[in-house]
């Protein structure tokens, strides 16, 4: 028996011994003798905050064998062992501050830290926007904000995204309102299980009333980083976290879609690697100091790999009432010039309109929506999700363009879960918690693209565009359409 144990969940691998008869030749190699697991299902119950409970696993197994193995009884012997994470304690309720937002990590296994937000009383009239969370999980998906801590299972559950405008609740001005980090474990590798899994989603509808069944959580083998991601309206598979990979991982043909290797490096033009770059927070002549962000039209500028990791790093001071969301928070993720995004696909010289790129730096299976204007709203990955969020195409068609509060927090809503992350421009993180802009792989002209891009009353479902040196957050979408 050999036991391998991940968090919450088990591992096993089993060798099977005759009871009767000769002993097969073969019997002490384990290459020969295999458990396939048939199906399992695990059903955990909790009694009380402390942890006390029980654990059933329901299984049947099929063994896969030599044709050389003798016919006869066998006896087999499974061991399951089931760990749980040092000194981690059950998700509970806890109390809140009278007139305030209490975010909690719903874990005492986490990273990160959050204060309480206060909300105006313009807020709990119209409306109060969520912070973007600041925690992390080894292993898990942040899928968002719940106001009960036992959302698995409890009816009464409502489901919130990172910065969804929210009513204000009744009583917040006596009770305040806590909620509580949605995780979702790892269900395998971004790169080989997210057609599997994604098919066992609920597709989530566009009345708000998604729940847990529409999200799952898969992990990038280039980092080990564990995404949420959810079946969206289109009916598509999306990640609904930014995307935090940095200039440590190797892309290669095999964990990564399509990437155009080696990428330029923007230490030094005449060198080239497979891993992206990080840049300093130095504005530059890409003559004079080439290891700062880029801001010039010019393919000597943009044909150059940059990546910003700013957000990656987690708020962690000692007082939590210091935390901001204009603070770099760990829900907005890395930022990417159009280079980066693509994969090295994406140059300067990308020059006819609603060309899309073939590759980016999305997981293998995954790849980077596509944009486009009104006469390419079918092939735009964003203009569908769009139309399918918000419920109505929209009515301008110049861009395609929505106005209003409604489409912008339809974006904002669980589980599609876009943020507020802003963006770079000459170096400088500019608009975060105020706009969004998210890459897509379609040119527009040679210096800029295509882009996803909302702030508090409108939306540009990939239609508008922004120069291609500029440093935004990226989302992927599954291959595989349901």
């Amino acid at each position: 028996i050999a036991t391998n144990t991940s968090g919450n969940d088990s591992y096993w691998a089993m060798k099977i011994n005759p009871t009767t008869g000769n002993t097969p030749t073969i019997e002490n190699s384990f290459n020969n003798y295999h458990i396939i697991p048939d199906s399992h299902t695990k059903v955990a119950s909790y009694t009380s905050s402390t942890g006390s409970g029980s654990l059933s696993v329901d299984a049947t197994y099929k063994a896969n064998i030599s044709s050389t193995q003798l016919a006869g009884n066998y006896l087999g012997k499974v061991k399951y062992t089931l760990v749980h994470p040092s000194n981690e304690v059950p998700p509970h309720e806890v109390a809140c501050e009278a007139g305030k937002i209490c975010y909690n990590a719903n874990t005492n296994i986490v990273e990160g830290q959050m204060g309480k937000q206060t909300p105006s009383s313009t807020d709990i009239t119209s409306g109060i926007t969520l912070w973007a969370s600041n925690f992390k999980k080894q292993d898990y998906g942040f899928a968002g904000w719940s106001d009960k801590y036992d959302y698995e299972t409890n009816p009464d559950a409502h489901f919130y995204g990172p910065q969804q405008t929210i009513p204000a609740p009744a009583d917040i001005s006596n009770n305040g309102l806590p909620l509580y980090a949605i995780w979702a474990p790892s269900a395998g590798s971004m790169q080989s299980d997210a057609a599997t899994e994604c098919d066992t989603l609920t597709q989530a509808p566009i009345d708000g009333t998604a729940n847990f069944s529409s999200v799952s959580a898969l992990t990038d083998d280039r980092d080990g980083d564990t995404y949420a991601i959810a079946r969206l309206a289109d009916g598509n598979c999306w990640m609904i976290e930014n995307l935090r990979l940095d200039d440590s991982a190797i892309l290669s043909s095999t964990n990564t879609n399509y990437p155009l290797l080696p990428l330029t490096n923007i230490y030094d033009l005449n060198t080239s690697s497979n891993h992206l770059s990080a840049t300093s927070s130095v504005a530059y002549d890409a003559t004079t100091a080439p290891e700062g962000w880029c801001r010039i039209e010019s393919s000597e500028c943009i044909d150059q790999s940059r990546l910003n990791t700013n957000n990656t790093t987690l708020f962690t001071n000692n007082t939590t009432s210091s935390y901001s969301p204009n603070d770099n928070v760990y829900n907005y993720g890395n930022y990417y010039n159009w280079y980066s995004a693509t994969a090295g696909h994406g140059k300067y010289s990308t020059n006819s309109s609603n060309y899309s790129v073939e590759g980016d730096i999305c997981p293998s299976g995954w790849y980077l929506p596509k944009g486009g204007d009104k006469n390419n709203k079918t092939n735009s990955d964003y203009f569908i999700l769009g139309v399918s969020l918000v419920g109505e195409e929209p009515l301008d068609y110049s861009q395609p363009f929505y106005s209003g509060t409604a489409a912008s927090n339809a974006f904002r809503s669980f589980p599609a879960n876009y943020v507020y992350a802003g963006g770079i421009t000459n170096s400088t993180i500019v608009q975060r918690n105020s706009d969004a802009h998210y890459w897509t792989s379609t040119a527009w002209v040679v210096n800029s693209s295509y882009e996803l891009n909302f702030w508090s009353e409108s939306l540009s479902p990939g239609s508008s565009s922004q120069h291609k040196y500029r440093g935004y957050p990226i989302r992927c979408v599954a291959e595989t359409n349901f």
